[in-house]
């Protein structure tokens, strides 16, 4: 199925306070790059007909950030919540016809597939609202999502707004919405900000919608770890280690042999060829070509090289842009580095 008549919306216009940090919380890395990378590689993955992203601290690190990639930027220039975050964007949308993909830009686990699932339900039950929701053992701060005795969701409430039966709720607010452009602004501008923050909520029209009489359909992820967001140092490291396991796995998958791979750091820039064998406690960064039958010894230190068939690393070697030949073997503790 296409989507090239949606239009995705990334809301990164947050300081994000708990990173303790004077960087934009969307610039923070996780796997080698900034998180919001990741978001916009995903709707870049699902081939929408246009990306927009919603800036405001720090807007300008923001936008040079993302220079080279095909989308436009809306500048929030006061940061009063998510609903006044899109509110920014209906001047961009007014012409607008079709559905918005609306999701954060500190969501970096987030895969292409579960998005195509979501829009693709979302088509098919002709709602005009549909929300990701997900369930976990612990909802801590993430809204809860009120559901009717028949399941139906009746209204998200956040955190800080919950009753404390509201804070036992185990199925949360993902934060990731597909909603119909006349629909969400007609809504967005009978929402108030009568809550704790005193901030418009995005997840407000949800009780609008369900007052209304429209149905709001709910599409639960069974992966709970995808829609992960990130909001301190501890939350950035889960999301490095969820996207360094992956494509460990892939590795593997693809005929790669990690000895303890919970103890190898390997960038996602990083080709392996089949039979090669990587032993614990490597490093192997930057833009990396390691051909078939390599075998990589423990304590290794490798960036932006090129490794041949075959070829033997010894323990302790650090290389830096070497171009290792095939069937060569480097001693232990060999150092090279070169530098540009």
């Amino acid at each position: 199925m296409e989507f090239s008549s949606v239009v995705g919306l990334v809301l990164a216009a947050g300081k994000g306070t708990r990173m303790k940090s004077d960087r934009p919380k969307v610039l923070h890395e996780a796997f080698f790059s900034p998180m919001i990378h990741h978001v916009v590689d995903v709707l870049q993955a699902i081939s929408l007909g246009r990306n927009i992203v919603v800036t405001g601290h720090q807007h300008r690190l923001v936008e040079e950030s993302l220079r080279g990639y095909p989308l436009s930027f809306v500048h929030q220039s006061q940061q009063l919540g998510t609903g006044h975050a899109v509110l920014a964007c209906e001047g961009d949308l007014r012409e607008h016809k079709g559905h918005v993909l609306i999701l954060c830009g500190d969501t970096p686990l987030v895969r292409p597939e579960t998005l195509r699932q979501f829009l693709q339900a979302h088509v098919e039950s002709a709602s005009q609202l549909t929300v990701m929701t997900t369930k976990v053992l612990d909802p801590s701060n993430y809204g809860r999502i009120v559901s009717d005795e028949y399941g139906n969701i009746v209204k998200i409430v956040e955190e800080k707004d919950a009753t404390r039966e509201q804070k036992e709720i185990k199925e949360i607010n993902a934060g990731i919405y597909c909603v119909e452009a006349t629909f969400l602004f007609d809504s967005l501008k009978r929402v108030g900000t009568d809550n704790m923050q005193g901030e418009i909520y995005l997840t407000d029209i949800v009780g609008i919608a369900t007052g209304d009489g429209v149905h709001v359909h709910k599409f639960c992820c069974s992966d709970s770890e995808e829609i992960l967001g990130v909001n301190s140092r501890r939350e950035l490291s889960q999301a490095h280690t969820v996207l360094q396991r992956r494509y460990l796995h892939a590795l593997m998958e693809s005929g790669v042999t990690l000895i303890q791979p919970e103890s190898v750091t390997i960038e996602k820039t990083v080709i392996i060829g089949k039979d090669s064998v990587i032993y614990p406690y490597t490093s192997l960064t930057g833009k990396c070509t390691i051909g078939a039958g390599v075998c990589i010894d423990s304590f290794v230190k490798i960036r932006d090289c090129m490794i041949g068939d075959s070829a033997r690393i010894g323990s302790f070697a650090h290389l830096q842009q070497s171009n290792i030949p095939a069937w060569c073997t480097v001693a232990p503790h060999t150092i090279e580095v070169k530098t540009r």
